[in-house]
């Protein structure tokens, strides 16, 4: 140091390798002096030759890629692909082995197979692995005609399916329209072809809430329970069969008894073979019939015409 407060020397003489100037007397410790080291020594490496080969053209690809598949999706023609091919994922499953190649069914009843499958929403396109068994029980469980089903995979390339369906018991008409109820009334489906034609048919208001007091009256006719064909439900109070085209009017206390009556007039008179379009039974003492137009006419005719021996 001069008289000046100055240092005379460089604090790190570079001219010679074996001077460190002031801190030429410091010794660092061991690690410090190796990470140094090893510092001074790694050669640089040019950028470029850190990144993986092709990596600018798999990120350019890459993000063309996206682009491209943002506007398949926008353009709608996604949805007709998958509506046509399945869904990529369902694709790639089947083509690996997995695909939905046997669906096994239990607990058909009034149900078709295909119908099942359409509700499932299972088809050629579907994949094993790719199937939504919720999803899948969710939509059958939708279905008024189903009341309990599950549904399981068993690989590589089955769905087994099994459900409980609702027993239609009777025919409801209202207002025009006809509908499948089960045995506590509940609507289970409309009538959309002859499975269910054959069915008990009940008519009116509240007639299928009193489904089951028709069908006990049906079993009180007896012999004649299998030509009962209706049964209309008047004035949320009585019951009037049809009966071979008869009108039954039934009264509202114990129309089983009733019905007894009839079954002992069909026996011993055979009412029901005469021109007749209705038996009224609403009244204990006495039975009320009505005649058809032609018979009505002729009973008419012949009352006009003079007994033989009378004077004209």
């Amino acid at each position: 140091m001069d008289g000046g407060g100055r240092f005379s020397q460089p604090l790190n003489a570079a001219g010679n390798p074996g001077s460190g100037g002031i801190l030429a007397g410091l010794r660092l410790p061991k690690i410090l002096r190796r990470f140094s080291s090893a510092r001074r020594l790694r050669p640089a490496v040019p950028i470029e030759a850190r990144v993986p080969r092709l990596a600018g053209t798999a990120l350019v690809a890459g993000l063309a890629g996206t682009v491209a598949l943002t506007g398949f999706v926008m353009s709608g023609r996604y949805d007709s692909f998958v509506a046509e091919n399945g869904r990529p994922l369902d694709i790639l499953a089947r083509i690996a082995g997995f695909g939905v190649e046997r669906v096994t069914i239990t607990g058909l009843s009034r149900m078709y197979e295909r119908e099942v499958l359409s509700t499932a929403g299972i088809d050629w396109r579907s994949s094993v692995p790719f199937l939504d068994v919720d999803g899948v029980r969710d939509r059958l469980l939708a279905e008024k005609l189903i009341a309990s089903a599950s549904v399981r995979k068993l690989y590589p390339n089955e769905i087994v399916i099994n459900q409980v369906e609702r027993e239609p018991a009777a025919l409801w008409q209202q207002n025009g329209e006809i509908q499948v109820i089960a045995a506590d009334g509940k609507v289970i489906d409309d009538l959309r072809d002859e499975r269910y034609v054959n069915l008990p048919l009940v008519v009116g208001a509240g007639a299928n809430e009193r489904l089951k007091e028709y069908l006990a009256l049906i079993e009180a006719a007896g012999p004649l329970g299998s030509r009962i064909r209706a049964g209309t439900y008047v004035s949320g109070r009585r019951w009037t069969l049809k009966l071979d085209g008869v009108d039954i009017r039934l009264p509202e206390a114990d129309p089983a008894d009733a019905l007894a009556r009839l079954v002992r007039l069909e026996r011993e008179s055979k009412i029901l073979e005469k021109d007749i379009i209705a038996v009224d039974l609403r009244m204990a003492d006495r039975v009320v019939v009505r005649l058809t137009e032609e018979a009505a006419a002729a009973r008419a005719e012949s009352r006009k015409k003079p007994k033989k021996g009378t004077a004209t």
